[in-house]
């Protein structure tokens, strides 16, 4: 697999011409400066400040990477410095407890693939290990809830654990949290995750010492929060918990990990880049850990660290070890993130090439192990979202469908023919494509297919109708919709990461001759996505329209400032450049 894989991979660095993979720890901020709110936006880098931090982390990958350019190498080869560090004591034979510690570094970074092999070949070294099963099994509880084929799967290797007989209580009550979530794979059981979050409080609990249980407890406390808690309990009870370990743990990938993901949450996002910066030095060879960061850049909309950092991630994806041992299908998460962030620093062209460069991508498996080809989602998505984004409503229109497909990338495809027809005053094309995601949607609902699938369809088919609404002149509906949809916004930071709705209703609004009200949506979406383009230029021309001159600066040059450095010649950066120089000549 390794070597087909790699003489597949194109020859060329995943940076830009110009761009190395420069010192990408220093260029996501690991220093002693502080970020405050107030200096967000001054934290976009300068041109010359990229070149020279992406030269660095060329050398920085290639000490993560030593001498694994040849074929021989495997996961024997993965060490602390390039994953992390825990301490995981079992009742295993001694020989294989460096080996079964290393299979948890992995998991705690997502390497579900390698951590696999790992454990597997814990299991032959040493039958008696009965952590070893309950390690494979873990590997098979990956992004969020197990499909069926992942609960039968990790069931067989709990059975196994179990029938091994653990020689420690505390190895016992790992296990058998374990079988909390998987057994009884047959049946349908919404409260698997309850289940296992209970037993691991209780694991929790009862051995307070225990720093991997609690870093797992934290991590099911914050896969149980609630979008529609707003106070976010469970998700601060995890925060307080991984904290009280990152200081006794700093180099630790699973608890720096759990942080981020614990604050990558509108409105708590910048306590998050403590964690954020630390975990891509804990495990420098997890392509997942080189990605983790830009979860909360893209949160703050600190484009170019945001940039950085998926180039990192990507690279790390194409090296030896991941290629060789499954994980490289990973990069296509981190390109996704890429995607949101030159269509939001006014690099399109490097947006346009991506999408190039996923279709000369060799076929891999995904990183979420769903059986689906990424290579056909990410064209499908980023397509659409970069047509729907540059505004290019003819081109959106146009677009082809992409076979075969996943259900709700499908839906992408539908979305953006139907908006962009909308936007064109194209109402029986858009009325068409609306047709065909309400047909998809009810073919899911019979099908009793996966709530999120579902669920995705259905935001289309609402965001469609409202835009449909509106290029019919029924606005008060249009609205409607849109707000209802705006209370549940979450922000967006990915082109597959959210809706962003409040932008939407300042759109129709400014179309009505409304700026003052559509500068309040403006100004909500900006709080929730922080330097997005649409709505930064969304609300310097609402304020201009409505006779508020500072504001209107404010944001223009805010948005001038996030597409700093790119080579854009989007009319929106001409029009606000004339602004500003207009007010620059009256002063």
């Amino acid at each position: 697999m390794f070597s087909k894989v790699a003489r597949a991979l194109p020859p060329r660095s995943p940076f830009p011409a110009g761009f190395g993979v420069g010192d990408y720890l220093l260029r996501i901020g690991f220093s002693s400066s502080k970020l405050t709110p107030a200096t967000l936006g001054d934290r976009l880098w300068s041109e010359k400040a990229m070149v020279r931090s992406i030269a660095f982390l060329l050398t920085f990958v290639a000490l993560a990477f030593p001498a694994l350019a040849d074929e021989g190498h495997h996961h024997d080869d993965l060490s602390e410095q390039q994953f992390g560090s825990v301490h995981f004591p079992t009742s295993c034979n001694p020989k294989v407890q460096k080996n079964f510690e290393r299979g948890v570094a992995l998991l705690h970074s997502f390497a579900f693939e390698t951590a696999e092999a790992t454990f597997r070949q814990v299991a032959q070294d040493d039958p008696h290990c009965a952590m070893a099963h309950w390690g494979i099994a873990k590997t098979f509880s990956r992004w969020g809830t197990p499909n069926p084929k992942q609960l039968q799967h990790g069931w067989e290797e709990i059975k196994i654990a179990k029938s091994l007989r653990a020689k420690t209580a505390r190895e016992r009550s790992y296990i058998a949290a374990q079988a909390a979530l998987y057994a009884h794979p047959e049946k349908k059981d919404e409260k698997r995750e309850q289940k296992y979050l209970k037993a691991m409080e209780a694991l929790y609990r009862h051995y307070p010492g225990d720093h991997e249980g609690a870093a797992l407890y934290a991590l099911a406390l914050k896969d149980s929060d609630r979008d529609d808690d707003p106070t976010h309990a469970n998700r601060k009870a995890a925060a307080a918990i991984l904290e009280k370990l990152f200081l006794l743990e700093p180099n630790h990938p699973g608890v720096a990990h759990y942080l981020v993901h614990t604050y990558d949450c509108s409105g708590m996002a910048e306590l998050g880049l403590p964690a954020a910066r630390r975990y891509a030095q804990i495990a420098p060879a997890a392509p997942h850990a080189l990605h983790m960061p830009s979860h909360i850049f893209a949160r703050l909309g600190m484009w170019q660290e945001d940039i950085a950092s998926n180039l990192a991630s990507v690279a790390a994806s194409r090296n030896a070890v991941s290629t060789y041992m499954g994980d490289e299908g990973h990069q296509y998460h981190a390109m996704e993130f890429l995607m949101y962030a030159y269509l939001q620093s006014g690099r399109e062209a490097e947006a346009k090439r991506l999408i190039e460069e996923v279709r000369s991508l060799p076929k891999m498996k995904d990183m979420y192990g769903g059986g689906y080809d990424p290579q056909i989602s990410a064209l499908t998505i980023y397509s659409a979202f970069c047509e729907l984004e540059l505004h290019h409503w003819k081109e959106a229109e146009a677009l082809p469908l992409i076979s075969p497909v996943d259900d709700a990338d499908v839906s992408v495809t539908y979305k953006a023919r139907a908006i962009g027809a909308a936007r064109s005053g194209d109402l029986a094309t858009a009325g068409a494509n609306l047709q065909a995601i309400q047909d998809l949607h009810a073919v899911l609902m019979k099908e009793q297919k996966l709530p999120i699938s579902i669920n995705a369809v259905e935001e289309d088919q609402r965001v469609v109708s409202a835009w449909i609404n509106h290029a019919e002149g029924h606005n008060d509906e249009a609205l409607k919709t849109l707000r209802e949809i705006a209370g549940k916004e979450q922000g967006i930071f990915a082109p597959d990461g959210g809706i962003a709705a409040h932008e939407m209703l300042g759109d129709i609004l400014s179309e009505m001759g409304k700026p003052e009200q559509a500068l309040i949506e403006y100004e909500a979406e900006l709080k929730l996505s922080p330097n997005r383009f649409d709505s930064l230029y969304g609300a310097g021309q609402a304020a201009e329209i409505a006779k508020q001159p500072g504001k209107a600066t404010a944001y223009y040059h805010q948005l001038l400032k996030a597409c700093a450095g790119g080579n854009s010649n989007r009319i929106e950066l001409a029009h606000a450049k004339e602004f500003l120089s207009a007010v620059a000549a009256q002063n």
